[in-house]
């Protein structure tokens, strides 16, 4: 299922899946752009190229933050026959869209700080590029802030999936990729949701997975060069 939603980071992977056998899918399965999967209690997902050396990276550049929301999204939140649900209207998308971006982009860069890292613009030979989005975004009830408008409640804010690659930044050579879907957290009992509600909601996700690449990035220099046949016993 992760794969059919990163058809735009990987077309030509998710199409040779569907070309073969099911044995061959199989051990495709463990394959990816060259990149072999590993086992990660932390993601859902997540492919290493073998014999990457992740030590050389003292730097760290983060690519403009892409978002997309999940298919139907705009026409569930649009549906008149749900008279309780806001209005969502282009600039809406787009506000959120930004928002999402910007807020996902900002916890990750203070973290990366925070370790140590220097956050730069430019490739080099020690800097290692950061290529996140997030896709399949749902926000069960976002605040329009529409005049007249019925206040929404919600058990849960919403979900996502993050998608990132890691590459040298000057070869551009891919050397990982991970992807994860969460849920925010459900609050336990019907709850008013505003914008604030769900910007703290994400806000929590977003600080998970900020954690997680920043540890994960301090794993592999450890553990580099990265063994091959990683995904075999």
């Amino acid at each position: 299922m992760l794969r059919s939603i990163l058809t735009g980071l990987a077309l030509a992977a998710v199409l040779a899946t569907s070309l073969v056998s099911p044995a061959q899918a199989a051990d495709q399965d463990k394959t990816w752009d060259g990149l072999e999967r590993v086992k990660s209690k932390k993601m859902d997902e997540v492919y290493l190229l073998p014999r990457a050396d992740f030590r050389a990276y003292d730097k760290v550049m983060v690519d403009p933050i892409d978002v997309s929301f999940s298919k139907n999204w705009v026409r569930d939140m649009n549906d008149t026959s749900r008279s309780m649900r806001p209005i969502v209207l282009p600039e809406d998308v787009e506000r959120i869209r930004k928002g999402m971006a910007d807020g996902f982009k900002d916890i990750l860069l203070r973290d990366l700080k925070k370790a140590g890292y220097d956050v730069v613009d430019h490739p080099g030979p020690d800097v290692l590029r950061l290529k996140p989005v997030l896709i399949d975004v749902y926000i069960n009830a976002p605040d329009t802030a529409r005049a007249g408008r019925v206040d929404s409640y919600t058990l849960e804010a919403g979900e996502a999936t993050l998608a990132i690659e890691a590459h040298d930044s000057q070869t551009g050579q891919l050397l990982g990729r991970a992807v994860d879907h969460r849920r925010t957290g459900r609050m336990g009992t019907w709850t008013w949701t505003t914008r604030v509600s769900n910007r703290a909601e994400f806000d929590r996700i977003f600080g998970i997975w900020s954690k997680i690449i920043v540890d994960g990035f301090a794993s592999l220099k450890e553990a580099s060069p990265i063994a091959a046949h990683a995904t075999k016993p």
